[in-house]
């Protein structure tokens, strides 16, 4: 497997296998920049947190966006639903880090807890109903049988993935 190519170029397309590793490999990196980005000294206070939590979603996005636009592509699916979905996570997550729609509630003992607007709540809600459509349409359905006009079938000529 081409993992170079496999995030960083949005030609050809990738089988569910392919998808599911390369989706596992980027959660894995996920998980350890965000550790270091911790431990490099961006703190656990809510403000650091949501700057951190917004640099490894810039420093994911292009390669998450690469690897399942194949996917799309496999599907015969030129991937407007996938750039919508991307552009919206990443809008919502500007709009978490500058703190926009997120006010401080009291939970009781003087600790304060952060909650969205009920206008954020809204947004978030659809875009996590988009992103569960979009983990069917990445994840759990087959590509298109045989050649599309994105490449030759990953599945059965295995070479192309």
């Amino acid at each position: 497997m081409d993992f170079q190519a496999l995030y960083t170029i949005t030609t050809g397309r990738v089988s569910r296998k392919t998808w599911w590793i390369g989706i596992l490999i980027l959660g894995i990196a996920g998980i350890v920049l965000t550790l270091l980005l911790g431990l490099v000294g961006l703190g656990p206070t809510a403000t650091s947190a949501g700057w951190g939590s917004l640099l490894v979603t810039l420093l994911l996005l292009y390669p998450s966006y690469c690897l399942s636009l194949k996917r799309r592509q496999d599907r015969a699916n030129n991937g407007l639903d996938l750039k919508i979905l991307l552009g919206l996570s990443l809008l919502s997550s500007v709009i978490q880090t500058l703190g926009i729609g997120i006010t401080a509630t009291d939970i009781g003992g003087g600790v304060m807890m952060p909650s969205p607007a009920p206008w954020l709540s809204v947004l978030l809600l659809a875009l996590a109903a988009f992103g569960i459509y979009m983990l069917v349409q990445l994840g759990f359905l087959r590509g298109t049988i045989g050649p599309n006009q994105y490449g030759d079938d990953p599945v059965t000529n295995p070479a192309t993935a």
